[in-house]
């Protein structure tokens, strides 16, 4: 279904998968997920293009085995979808998907020895339209942004990616993490400064908000 390279290119896909999105006219994840609920079996596929891809990417960060991290996300969307739980509140579907896939991966994990969410298998490619030498500045900063997420300490690393890349609300984050949301502001916080930190150190150029 996916390489470790298809991977790369994941915030291209979001934008495709968006357009499908826009023409099923489906609003928000819960509104299919609730169309699921009630018989609409192709509600599920759409969120299923929607998030199966980037899923892969996300478990593969933990486990660094695509091929495993593929049946992971079949087994995750398998879960939801057999349990039929009501969810509702922007953006509790995905946080409810991201956990399930979270817990399952930590399991996986734990089986097979290894410890670190990867930010490497989480970089994206840039269209190529793009000017080649805006591209060539781009890659050199994501190479050093992800270089300097690698240097967090990993629950400030997977805060950091799933409050600023994957847009998730710090109660999603916490929902996600099963900490309180007052500890995932806290874990975004620090891990914000000290990736600053690290980007000041090397000299890279820092654009706070």
């Amino acid at each position: 279904m996916i390489s470790e390279k298809m991977c790369s290119g994941f915030q291209i896909h979001r934008y495709q998968v968006q357009a499908v999105w826009e023409v099923a006219y489906v609003t928000t994840d819960e509104t299919a997920y609730q169309r699921y609920l009630d018989g609409e079996s192709d509600a599920a596929d759409l969120l299923v293009e929607k998030y199966a891809d980037l899923l892969i990417c996300y478990i593969n960060a933990y486990i660094k085995d695509i091929h495993e991290a593929e049946d992971l996300m079949i087994e995750a969307f398998s879960r939801i979808f057999a349990k039929e739980r009501p969810i509702s509140g922007n953006g509790s579907f995905k946080a409810y998907l991201y956990k399930t896939a979270r817990n399952l991966a930590i399991r996986h994990r734990k089986k097979c020895g290894h410890a670190i969410l990867w930010m490497d298998h989480l970089e994206f490619e840039l269209p190529d339209n793009i000017l080649t030498e805006t591209r060539v500045l781009l890659d050199e900063r994501n190479r050093q942004l992800y270089a300097a997420l690698d240097k967090l300490k990993p629950e400030y690393r997977e805060a950091v990616y799933l409050f600023f890349f994957e847009g998730m609300s710090y109660r999603n984050v916490a929902a996600v993490m099963s900490k309180s949301e007052q500890q995932i502001k806290n874990l975004v916080y620090r891990g914000k400064q000290r990736l600053k930190s690290i980007l000041d150190q090397e000299g890279f150029e820092y654009a706070d908000e």
